[in-house]
């Protein structure tokens, strides 16, 4: 029988408690499905990777097209899906808090909240209004018992401050504050992601892997729980379709075509 939104949380919560596990980020219903068959534990999405579907830029979808899309992935596969909530869509913590609640609804496992304001003069929110927008979050996912899992962002590294005492004192405050799981995207050195696991232990630390290079094995090594890819997974889908569709264009010849997924192999997943 298919699991339930309750079964799916509580099997998600599970997950962060021992070991490491990869949760691969999907662009639509058929790559979560696709990551599903595959046997992955659980999927989240990718705010650059679904944006990218639309034709639009990262960070430059509506509350309502992701609300949209966390519900239909959700009901697509049975295992937990967690989501990239961006900033929450909303600055202040009363629409963090509104937004949240909102997404909750959708059926998903988790979701992430993210320090970064989108502007370039202050491209952090100020640290103490940072954590009152995790609290918000907190408070809306506690408010109907809803056992979704919230993990705190800090953006610093990925935008160019790559001060690791500000990146803890942030995500041990984020931690505090509610957050269940910690995450600091763009961590690159082994000692880096180490001192980040010791600094908020016993929660979970997300290891988004681009930037290390290292293997599962040698994350679970330094203490990480979880692996996330972010929109990896939807760049290496539009460099074949890029390169197929450029040669077609540039040259009038079509020999990238014959490097496409077998067509009955992916009737035969979706069957």
């Amino acid at each position: 029988m298919p699991l339930t939104t309750a079964d799916k949380r509580a099997h998600f919560r599970k997950l962060h408690e021992t070991g490491c596990f990869v949760i691969p980020n999907p662009v639509d219903v058929g790559t979560a499905k696709a990551l599903a068959h595959l046997g992955f534990k659980a999927i989240a999405s990718t705010s650059a990777g679904f944006a990218w579907t639309l034709g639009r830029a990262d960070n430059r979808v509506t509350l309502e097209d992701v609300l949209a899309h966390l519900s239909a992935i959700s009901a697509a596969v049975d295992i937990p899906v967690n989501a990239d909530f961006e900033g929450g869509f909303a600055h202040d913590p009363d629409g963090v808090g509104a937004n949240v609640a909102r997404a909750v609804k959708t059926g998903l496992a988790g979701l992430s909240i993210e320090d970064s304001t989108g502007e370039k003069t202050r491209p952090l929110y100020e640290r103490n209004g940072a954590i009152e927008r995790i609290k918000a979050a907190r408070k809306a996912i506690d408010a109907d018992k809803s056992g979704v899992l919230l993990t705190g962002r800090c953006e610093a590294f990925l935008l160019g401050q790559t001060d690791l005492s500000l990146v803890i004192d942030r995500l041990t405050a984020y931690a505090e504050a509610g957050a269940d799981c910690l995450y600091a995207p763009g961590l690159k050195t082994r000692e880096d992601i180490a001192a980040v696991v010791k600094a908020v232990a016993p929660k979970p630390v997300n290891l988004l892997i681009g930037a290390s290079g290292l293997s599962r094995a040698q994350a679970e090594d330094l203490g990480v729980r979880r692996i996330s890819v972010g929109g990896s997974l939807a760049r290496n889908a539009w460099a074949g379709f890029m390169k197929a569709a450029k040669e077609m264009a540039e040259q009038g010849t079509f020999a990238e075509l014959a490097n496409g997924y077998p067509g009955g192999e992916l009737n035969k997943m979706f069957s």
